[in-house]
This record gives structure tokens, sequence and C-alpha cells, in this order.
């Protein structure tokens, strides 16, 4: 019989609400202003250089942030792509490497800021002595949250599965014609990605390093 806990999972969709959103968002602000960086103002005259959720919000990756947020599984989504135009970068291979690269960045610049939210947050309030106040624990959990969230989209967006950022990074050390004919394989990489994740091979495949880079983050902050 399925056992489904409404009122646990909407706590963890709560928990995860902010640092995912934070993290979606950073992440394509991130790609524009390196693109703006590099000569291409695309992203800053749509108007998408902005902390407002509006403008990024794509509706299918937010369905999905929210039915991997409630099943308690491995939790991802996505907002819409940064426009981007290579014609006006200044060297259109090395930029669009650079562009990529800085989405996955902030990412786990956001993760290690998370991290020393929550060293911040138990040093000034010891857990011994909150441990018994709900908002608390709640604005505790959502810092975890945080470091592993922003690890979990830095490296799902670094797998190197066109269009993702990672395909992007390599196509930029392969000959032209095989970058052209790697990068041309986008069209199916929605479907790449649903099928790991119905099968759990994304979150096999992830877990370890998303696991392994919150512990020995959360490791070297003491906890």
């Amino acid at each position: 019989m399925f056992d489904f806990d409404i009122s646990q999972a909407l706590r963890l969709l709560a928990i995860a609400f902010v640092p995912a959103l934070l993290g979606i968002i950073l992440h394509e602000v991130a790609h524009g202003w390196v693109a703006e960086r590099c000569g291409d103002p695309t992203a800053r005259l749509m108007g998408r250089l902005t902390l407002n959720p509006l403008p990024h919000i794509d509706p299918m990756g937010l369905a999905v942030f929210g039915l991997t947020s409630l099943s308690g599984a491995f939790v991802f989504g996505w907002a819409k792509p940064v426009p981007v135009d290579p014609r006006q970068f200044r060297k259109p291979a090395r930029d669009m490497m650079l562009v990529a690269l800085a989405g996955p960045l902030t990412n786990f610049l956001l993760a290690v800021l998370f991290g020393l939210g929550l060293l911040a947050a138990v040093s000034f309030l010891p857990f011994a002595q909150w441990r018994g106040n709900t908002a608390y624990i709640f604005a505790l959990s959502s810092l975890q949250a945080g470091v592993v969230i922003n690890f979990g989209l830095g490296w799902l967006n670094l797998l190197p599965i066109p269009p993702l950022d990672g395909s992007k990074i390599l196509a930029y050390f392969l000959p032209g014609q095989w970058a052209w004919r790697y990068m041309s394989l986008g069209r199916y990489g929605f479907v790449i990605l649903l099928v790991l994740l119905a099968t759990g091979l994304l979150g096999k495949l992830l877990g370890p390093l998303v696991s392994g880079s919150s512990l020995g983050l959360l490791g070297l902050l003491g906890f």
C-alpha cells in the first residue's frame, strides 16, 4: 500500500524552496552576467539579469522541482535558459565555455555560503539552547538543504549531456566538427535526463558527488 505523508512532503518542499529558487535563479543570472562581460548584452536587454523570479520561471522546471521535492528523492529543477548570442562574443568558443562554467561555479559558491550561514547560525544561536524552537530548526534545515541542493545543481549541470553546461565546457576542447556533432545531440538531452531520473540512475550517478561534496564542506566547517 502506498504510504504518503502529505505534511512531511510539504515540509520538505518548504525547506527546499528558498535555497533551490536562489540556486536556480542565480545560476541563470551568472550565465547572463558573464556573457555581458564577454561582449553579449542580450540577457540584460531582455531583463534577465534580475533576482525577480518571474522572468526566470519555466513551468515544467518548476513542476519537476515540486515533484522531486515532495518525493524526498534527488531534488532538481530548472529555469528558462538565459538568452545568449555567441556572435557578439569577442572569442566565441572560449567565451561560450566561460558562460557555461559560470552557472555551476555559482551553485558551488552558494553551497559554501549556505554552509557558512549554517556555521554562523549555530555559533551565535547554540543548538543546545535553541533546539526546541521550531523556526530555528526550520532555518537550520533550510541552510543545510542549501548546501546539498546547490551542490546537486552544480554537479547536475556539469554532466556532459547536451545542452547542459558540462557539454558546452567539453565542446570547447573538441575539434570543431566533433563539437558540432556532439552539441547536435541536445535535442535528446531532456529525454535522456528524464529517463535517468525515472530509472533512478541520475541519483546513483550524482549521489556520491553531492553527498561527498556536502559532507566534505560540512566536515571542514566542523559539523
